[in-house]
């Protein structure tokens, strides 16, 4: 997966395209990720026992990973990444546009 929990992305494309959010989960087998803010279901909970209160939730559902960019907060824009060895051999991922190293 090019995105990672945590990451700030973009959508590119579908109802929610230009906003931006924070990457809550993802779901490699599926190719799926969750984002903040982003695709907004609305759920019809039943009361569950005198404690519990039922009512209309609003949450988040997932999309297409295809659909959102990292977000780079140096350029200000979606960008790809690529993956670059460290001189340490360790592989981390970077941003095409500025080269600018994203695992930290």
């Amino acid at each position: 997966m090019h995105v990672k929990n945590g990451d700030t992305v973009i959508v590119i494309s579908g109802k929610d395209k230009g906003k931006k959010g924070k990457v809550l989960k993802v779901f490699p087998k599926e190719n799926k990720v969750i984002v903040e803010g982003v695709n907004m279901l609305t759920k019809h909970k039943k009361a569950q026992g005198p404690t519990q209160q039922g009512g209309i939730i609003h949450q988040e559902g997932a999309i297409d990973s295809s659909k959102v960019m990292y977000y780079c907060d140096k350029d200000k824009v979606g960008v790809r990444t690529g993956h670059k060895f460290l001189e340490n051999g360790s592989k981390v991922r970077v941003c095409k546009k500025c080269g600018e190293v994203i695992d930290k």
